[in-house]
């Protein structure tokens, strides 16, 4: 299974946006705050970008999940209260947080028990989808959106086009070159953090300042930002942690 899904997905790519060559065929993505280095045939963290022959092959073309729902289930509770959001994602993640509500898409081509047969579509029919549905938002989520930027840049500007707004629903593990990216086809950014604690990050495979910075990022870049932290016990759930998260 896990096979014939990663040979499904490495077809369903186009050449990524966000990254940089180097010599040798390698090459430098720049979609998440990891900026991994890629040798020629190898992958990134996340999984589904890849480096074929010296070009960064990234997803595009399909839906791992799709649907639409209020959009303080996002959640954004201050972008168009009582309203509906079109909400897609696609398949892979920077990250490995234990406990993942999406783990059966994020976590796909890294834990066997992952994965879901993808749904293809195009970025104009997820747009007319959305105002169908009467949304008022079109939003990446699910899996993280860093990871699948270009596929999302492509679902944006169709939106776009019809009058809807679009928003990520993120980690924020970002990197200034992919927020500059997504900033003419956003309003808004939800960004999720996980912890204070720099270890306990690292054991979700991110680092806390790289977060922090993110969301200084997307604020300082004019967009309305809000920052989400769910709660897992013995995790994150301190008084003094919570604090020093709201300060």
């Amino acid at each position: 299974m896990a096979d014939s899904l990663q040979a499904l997905l490495d077809s369903l790519t186009v050449e990524g946006t966000l990254y940089h060559k180097l010599s040798n065929n390698e090459l430098r993505c720049v979609a998440c705050g990891h900026e991994c280095l890629i040798r020629e045939g190898k992958r990134g963290i996340c999984h589904v970008r890849f480096n074929d022959g010296g070009t960064l092959r990234v997803p595009h073309g399909y839906v791992g999940a799709l649907q639409c729902d209020p959009t303080e289930k996002k959640p954004f509770f201050h972008i168009y209260p009582g309203s509906d959001t079109l909400t897609f994602g696609m398949l892979g993640c920077d990250l490995h947080c234990m406990g993942c509500q999406n783990w059966i898409t994020s976590q796909a081509l890294r834990d066997p028990n992952a994965g879901v047969a993808p749904q293809i579509i195009t970025a104009q029919q997820l747009a007319n989808y959305g105002v169908t549905a009467n949304a008022k938002l079109v939003a990446s989520s699910y899996n993280e959106p860093l990871i699948t930027s270009e596929w999302a840049v492509d679902v944006f500007k169709e939106a776009n086009k019809l009058g809807l707004k679009c928003a990520y629903i993120s980690n924020g593990n970002m990197t200034r070159e992919v927020l500059e990216y997504l900033r003419p086809h956003i309003i808004g950014y939800k960004i999720d953090l996980k912890t204070m604690n720099d270890k306990r990050y690292r054991q979700l495979g991110g680092v806390l300042q790289k977060v922090l910075d993110g969301i200084k990022m997307a604020k300082e870049i004019g967009l309305w930002v809000e920052v989400v932290t769910l709660i897992i016990p013995g995790f994150n759930d301190s008084n003094d942690e919570l604090m020093e998260a709201a300060r």
